[in-house]
């Protein structure tokens, strides 16, 4: 079994930044994606790492504000959040899978507890 924790989130004022970590129990080579899901919407898939390196982004909506990271030494995967929107507001969480980078839930076994993010002035 793998186990997730995701932390980081809080409350941001809009233009503001976070920073979401999410550290795996052992180091794997699984493909972390980080998913968000905002009341009464559906999981939205964000952007998801390789355990090469390799990134691809799912969502129009971040592009060019959201980055995703990972430290192999630490079995910690990152999500850098710049200029939070209202929209933005979700609980967000990392998910981990075998075969490469996904933007299907679905095809995630692996889930953190997710952590709130919240952006309001």
């Amino acid at each position: 079994q793998l186990q997730l924790v995701e932390s980081g989130g809080g409350l941001v004022q809009p233009g503001g930044s976070l920073r979401l970590s999410c550290v795996a129990s052992r180091r794997s080579s699984h493909a972390i994606g980080w998913f968000r899901q905002a009341p009464g919407k559906e999981r939205e898939g964000l952007s998801c790492i390789s355990s090469s390196g390799s990134t691809r982004n799912f969502a129009d909506s971040v592009k060019g504000r959201f980055t995703i990271s990972r430290d192999n030494a630490k079995n910690t995967i990152y999500l850098q959040m710049n200029n939070l929107k209202p929209d933005d507001t979700a609980v967000y969480y990392c998910a981990a899978r075998v075969y490469g980078c996904s933007d299907t839930v679905s095809t995630y076994p692996y889930w953190g507890q997710g952590t709130q993010v919240t952006v309001s002035s």
